[in-house]
């Protein structure tokens, strides 16, 4: 079992080009995390989310410890076993969920009290909790518990927030069990206030952690605001240690946050994107329920090489999709999360070359020219 650690490869500007060893594997940054938040990736076999070429997957701690239990996938022999997953994980604290799912939530110093949203049942999660709760998962990667900030927030709500959230980040330390191979993130808060960030970055440094994700963005600031804030905010945080941006995103997020130093990013939206008819394409985004595509024998994405754009048409994929077929949302999953790892294959190739902003500017051009309509 190797060691948990950050290698920095190289550098372009504020983008890096690294490594990050774990217990089940090393993952090449930067790195797209698909989500599989109840232990599976929506419409995918684990085999075929490896097939696209990610090599660490996002589970949540909120879900897992509803259904089916935390103590119940540790006796099953962790998360890994449990999903026939062998590669790294990085679990989710709960905390983002516990605010925007629970019922009836209570929030103190100790924790959170909250309702389940799924039968109503009492729960209080605190820090000590989730890291209990984590290693019991078998996380490769666990994050500090804290409460996402709501955003807009008045700043001394958003300072209180934060200061919390410091607070638990220091007892979700305390609590997490050392492992070779196994690491800790802590989270930066503070809203869209600079001076609140780096004093939260300034904290975490203090306490020292395995890494360090930036949380409370993507949360309706807009991407003005969020590159504002990854601008004050990774500068602040340590170069030899990995940086995470909390759910992003949309693919000129993800570029726009490369090229400001962040190394990790987890979303939903092409997986959830893939469930509801809509493909990421090298030439913008397409709706594969409108009925131009009903006569289109091309193939989705010229440029992409997974089972979706290689074997089928798009006038076939059009046709699961209006016929309510499984498989047209399992199809446009794959190609979805193929994407996203071939635009992280093309930063990090950029970032190794030393012309990241160039080619930044060519993933923008394209996705901006729009797709091409059919012949005749």
């Amino acid at each position: 079992m190797s060691d948990f650690g950050f290698t920095l490869l190289s550098t372009d500007g504020m983008a890096r080009r690294g490594r990050l060893a774990t217990a089940h594997g090393t993952i090449e940054t930067p790195a797209f995390m698909p989500v599989g938040t109840a232990a599976t990736v929506k419409a995918m076999m684990p085999e075929s989310v490896a097939a696209t070429g990610a090599e660490i997957l996002l589970g949540n701690t909120y879900h897992l410890m509803l259904r089916p239990g935390a103590e119940r996938i540790g006796d099953l022999g962790g998360l890994h076993r449990f999903m026939a997953w062998d590669r790294p994980i990085l679990t989710d604290s709960g905390g983002f969920q516990v605010m925007s799912l629970a019922k009836l939530r209570k929030l103190d110093e100790t924790g959170v009290t909250f309702r389940s949203h799924v039968d109503g049942s009492a729960h209080h999660l605190s820090p000590e909790r989730s890291m209990e709760i984590q290693r019991l998962l078998d996380a490769d990667v666990t994050m500090a518990f804290d409460e996402c900030t709501p955003f807009p927030a008045e700043k001394d709500a958003a300072a209180s927030s934060m200061r919390l959230s410091m607070r638990w980040a220091e007892r979700s330390k305390a609590a997490f069990v050392p492992r070779q191979g196994y690491g800790l993130f802590g989270i930066v808060q503070g809203s869209t206030f600079p001076d609140l960030r780096l004093e939260s970055a300034a904290r975490l440094r203090d306490i020292g952690f395995d890494g360090y994700a930036v949380g409370g963005l993507a949360v309706g600031e807009g991407q003005a605001a969020m590159f504002e804030t990854l601008e004050i905010a990774t500068p602040a945080l340590p170069t030899g240690k990995p940086r995470y941006l909390m759910g992003v995103g949309k693919p000129m997020d993800i570029v726009g946050a490369v090229l400001r130093g962040i190394d990790m990013f987890d979303c939903v939206l092409p997986t959830r994107s893939g469930r509801t008819a809509q493909a990421f394409t090298h030439r913008g985004t397409l709706n594969l329920r409108n009925a131009r595509h009903a006569d289109d024998p091309r193939p989705l994405d010229e440029r992409c090489d997974c089972p979706a754009c290689t074997r089928y048409s798009r006038a076939y994929l059009h046709h699961l999709i209006r016929c309510e077929e499984i498989q047209g949302a399992m199809l446009l999953t794959w190609h979805n999360l193929r994407f996203f790892q071939m635009l992280m294959r093309r930063l990090r190739t950029a970032i190794e070359a030393g012309n990241a902003a160039a080619e930044a500017a060519a993933i923008a051009a394209e996705l901006a020219q729009g797709d091409i309509p059919p012949r005749g």
